[in-house]
């Protein structure tokens, strides 16, 4: 069975995609390939239809990572299909929990950096939206920080599934 992963950011042009992309690197390195789908999505549809943000491409690119992209806006609905929501921020993961239909999708949304064990305090990945390329560096090193700690929870939910 497919784990499936989404990951949320406000309209779904900086933040999520970049972390879309990274974790799909890391679950194609780490051969979990065919058992973990991944996709993001935005908490508005401002951006729904455009591609990721150009800083976003461009870092993404120069750090070696794909960037085909379409953003689009999350819907309640897709929280059964979903076993993990990935949100930003905590404004993020607020709004998410808002919209979960039961108890049981609302624990499904966790914070990014919340599986980065040197993450302290503020668990938020900052919005680099209105700054300079600076910020988009920013953004990468955190999602790829707590990437780390996000593949090694999704193994273990892989490997239980398969026994």
């Amino acid at each position: 069975m497919t784990y499936r992963i989404c990951f949320v950011c406000t309209g779904n042009i900086c933040r999520s995609p970049m972390a879309e992309s990274v974790f799909r690197a890391r679950v194609e390195e780490a051969g979990l390939a065919g058992a973990v789908e991944m996709d993001s999505a935005g908490t508005g549809g401002w951006h729904e239809g455009d591609g990721a943000d150009p800083r976003t491409v461009a870092v993404l690119e120069d750090h070696g990572y794909a960037s085909a992209h379409t953003a689009r806006q999350f819907r309640a609905s897709w929280f059964p299909a979903l076993d993990l929501v990935i949100a930003l921020d905590e404004g993020h993961q607020r709004a998410l929990r808002r919209l979960a239909p039961t108890p049981q999708d609302a624990a499904k949304v966790r914070l990014l950096r919340s599986y980065d064990p040197a993450a302290a305090g503020d668990l938020d990945v900052p919005d680099p939206y209105y700054g300079g390329r600076d910020g988009f560096e920013e953004c990468l090193e955190m999602v790829e920080a707590a990437s780390e700690g996000l593949l090694a929870a999704v193994r273990e939910n892989v490997e239980e599934r398969a026994v």
